[in-house]
């Protein structure tokens, strides 16, 4: 019998889209109340049981700037959590695989990073997830890291509320005036592509860290100006700087992220950004005001 795979966090919307992608296969699909990552006999317990192929970690503490105010418990979450998985499906002979971030860079460098760019966090956020990846590392060669970047998807939303797109979306659709930031860089990721291609390289064991974003990079202003533009929308919106977003987290304002592994492994790349965007606004259902 084929062993399962395991997907923590599958409530959420990459872990959603994992769901979909691996229809047809086994899984385990364990919500925190039945395995708390953070309880050590927990976790062993379950991999002992189970005993998966693969288990994929999507749970982890995200809300920037809540990170910034408890650091504490973004590395339990982030990095100590994440460290006790490896650990433990290193026992198990599982394959283990964990989320990470673009902001473990500082986005000082002024072009997409690849794989094999230094980190450098600004952030209590993404100190946290780069000791995550250091952590993994340190068990065993055959691991997969995947690094997102504004990650959003037509459902599985996360406990931050809405996405980002989603958000203005529904903003512009009850005629609100907007402030986006447009001096930040980022690489979209389209969760449903995100999860194909996370997919294909645990499939074809194409151990390491790869970036899994859709290709390409643009602002969050110009990123919700397409979005507007492909939703027929033309709402009041200005641009601002992100210094002016009233947020006292340090992030990096140019943290698009390009793939350079899955050519190699014979993994298709993922789609454009616009692409990506594309289908997320022809499958979701426009909110409607009460006087529409």
């Amino acid at each position: 019998m084929t062993r399962p795979i395991a997907i923590i966090g599958s409530s959420g919307q990459l872990g959603g889209a994992l769901v979909t992608v691996y229809a047809g296969r086994p899984l385990l699909t364990p919500a925190h109340g039945d395995l708390d990552i953070e309880d050590a006999g927990a976790v062993t317990a379950f991999l002992e049981r189970e005993r998966p192929a693969a288990l994929i970690n999507c749970a982890a503490f995200h809300n920037v700037d809540a990170c910034e105010r408890e650091p504490d418990r973004a590395f339990a979450v982030n990095a100590l959590a994440v460290d006790r998985l490896a650990q433990a499906c290193g026992a198990t002979e599982t394959f283990f695989a964990t989320i990470s971030t673009d902001y473990v860079f500082d986005g000082a460098q002024g072009r997409p990073y690849a794989e094999t760019d230094a980190p450098n966090p600004r952030s209590a956020y993404g100190a946290s997830k780069l000791a995550g990846e250091l952590l993994v590392r340190r068990h065993r060669d055959e691991h997969f890291i995947f690094r997102a970047s504004g990650v959003y998807s037509a459902s599985g939303t996360s406990n931050k509320g809405y996405t980002f797109v989603e958000r203005v979306l529904q903003q512009a659709e009850r005629g609100e005036p907007l402030r986006i930031v447009d001096n930040m860089t980022f690489s979209p990721t389209f969760a449903p592509h995100a999860a194909r291609a996370i997919r294909d390289a645990i499939d074809a064991r194409a151990f390491g860290t790869h970036h899994v974003t859709n290709a390409g990079a643009t602002t969050w202003y110009a990123f919700a100006a397409a979005a507007f533009a492909l939703a027929g929308l033309a709402p009041r919106v200005e641009a601002i700087a992100y210094d002016g977003f009233g947020s006292a987290v340090k992030r990096p304002l140019y943290s698009a992220l390009t793939n350079t592994t899955f050519a190699r492994a014979g993994i298709a790349p993922l789609p454009t950004w616009q692409a990506g965007l594309e289908e997320y606004v022809a499958g979701r259902i426009p909110v409607r005001t009460p006087d529409a």
